[in-house]
């Protein structure tokens, strides 16, 4: 219940930051300014303004997307007082909300990143706290440990976003996810370091970490399985001459939409410092995808049953199996329209 007799400065205590502590006096036209946010604006410096500040525990989780929003490093004594907070009575969704305004508008995620490492609350998101000193070859990866890697991978991201929050969202926790199976995978073969697998391995982690934040089983998907398949583009390059059609339909099949795939692997690739971001992989799938018109849709099986009714096929056991067929045909690159779909089918069922 608010108090109408409250001092500006007992009101702006209540604020969680400084630079959210500045008040407008419409009888005195002036600012209002009582614990120095314009300052602090000034500085780029999320400072909190009272010991208030750890009435609401999300304020921690604020202090990340704004340091990743806007740019901000979070005061020394800020990130004290968050170490002795914990997220205790948080609602996954209240937790979801902030970690997807840092990834869909953060300029530079790295700095709320860091910031959670900092103020010790990675410890709460032990998924991404793995990644901390996980190693990794020094020549593929001279940027260091797959934290590291992860940091710049999701700058590389915020670089490339493309202004649609759900497609941002689902891409960015994918790029964020996307080596959560390397700790279970790295180990040292003939004096290199290898993560054979990880792809697979990080999907038990990746669910683990966004179950905690959301209920939304489709979104859990579609992230999961920008994961497993994040190595893909750069497989499919390295044998390009040989990579059918069919193999690119297939993998739209499996990833939904092969443009997040192409963009997390994007992210990857970038977040390789001091190495080259370009990536030809990226572009070449990208190509061969929209000229097969599955840029951003999955392949849509031409032949219905309706297909089948017409050419007085009744349904039952053999029906869902001829329609099968048909797409596993179609896929193949065996027809292309309706009538050469329905003269393959003619043909298979005599």
């Amino acid at each position: 219940m608010s108090d109408p007799f409250l001092s500006y400065k007992d009101a702006a205590s209540r604020r969680d930051l400084t630079i959210n502590a500045i008040l407008w006096d419409p009888l005195k036209d002036e600012i209002v300014d009582p614990f120095g946010g314009k300052e602090d604006i000034d500085r780029k410096v999320l400072r909190h303004t009272s010991k208030k500040f750890v009435e609401d525990p999300l304020r921690v989780l604020r202090c990340m997307q704004f340091a990743a929003r806007f740019q901000m490093e979070v005061a020394p004594e800020t990130i004290a007082l968050c170490k002795t907070i914990t997220p205790e009575n948080l609602s996954k969704e209240r937790i979801f909300e902030e970690w997807k305004k840092m990834i869909v508008k953060g300029e530079k995620p790295s700095l709320g990143l860091k910031f959670l490492k900092e103020s010790g609350w990675i410890r709460y998101f032990s998924e991404l706290e793995a990644l901390i000193g996980c190693p990794q070859d020094p020549e593929w990866h001279p940027e260091g440990d797959v934290w590291e890697h992860t940091l710049h991978c999701m700058d590389a991201f915020a670089k490339g976003r493309i202004g649609v929050e759900e497609e941002d969202a689902i891409v960015g926790f994918g790029v964020l996810c996307h080596d959560y199976g390397k700790p279970l995978t790295t180990l040292e073969d003939k004096g290199r370091l290898r993560s054979p697998g990880h792809e697979d391995a990080g999907e038990k982690p990746t669910r683990a970490f966004l179950a905690r934040m959301t209920a939304h089983k489709s979104f859990i998907e579609d992230v999961v399985i920008l994961v497993k398949h994040h190595l893909k583009p750069v497989a499919l390059y390295k044998t390009r001459e040989n990579v059918s059609d069919s193999a690119i339909r297939r993998l739209a099949l499996k990833v939904r939409r092969l443009d997040r795939l192409i963009r997390l692997a994007r992210a990857d690739m970038g977040g390789r410092p001091p190495k080259t971001s370009e990536f030809p992989e990226g572009d070449w799938l990208l190509e061969r995808a929209h000229a097969l018109s599955i840029k951003d849709s999955v392949p849509k099986p031409i032949i219905q049953g309706r297909h089948l009714i017409a050419l007085g096929q009744k349904p039952g056991r053999d029906f869902k199996k001829n329609l099968k067929k048909c797409f596993e045909a179609q896929l193949e690159g065996r027809f292309h329209t309706v009538e050469e779909g329905i003269n393959f089918l003619r043909s298979m069922i005599g």
